[in-house]
């Protein structure tokens, strides 16, 4: 997606095939499996699997012309890493134009190896960017433990 793409619940026309939308959106989710670079773009376009529009249609295709040009790039486990467990998050603060909640994001290492990652909408709606840290940290570690 392109940085500082916002997308809404009604920025443009309706998408004339809602169903190929929700499918093709299905069909990316299992591919965060290996690919978590792509879960902050396919979170993105998951909000809008009930009404899409013409440009939630022309961002996932965006990210398939992505993927097309990445097909060799994925996750790499190596069997002589090191036993130490890394972890990361963050957050964006209010994000969301339709609802103000802000989304967390986390990623789990195992040595050098990607083990866990996740990107979500916070169930409420933070008051500060300190409140919004806070609550992805709470969840990071929730997840390490």
């Amino acid at each position: 997606m392109i940085k500082g793409t916002s997308l809404h619940q009604e920025d443009s026309n309706p998408f004339h095939d809602p169903i190929l939308y929700r499918q093709l959106v299905g069909r990316l989710l299992y591919l965060t499996d290996t690919r978590p670079g792509l879960s902050f773009a396919i979170q993105q376009l998951s909000q809008f699997m009930a009404s899409p529009t013409i440009n939630h249609y022309k961002a996932m295709t965006r990210v398939l012309i992505y993927i097309k040009g990445t097909v060799g790039q994925g996750l790499l486990y190596l069997g002589s890493s090191t036993l130490q467990i890394k972890g990361f998050s963050d957050s964006d603060w209010a994000s969301c134009p339709d609802t103000r909640r802000s989304i967390s994001a986390y990623c789990m290492y195992l040595g050098d190896s990607l083990v866990s990652w996740k990107c979500k909408k916070q169930n409420t709606v933070s008051r500060s960017f300190s409140e919004a840290e806070y609550r992805a940290l709470a969840i990071a570690s929730c997840e390490i433990q």
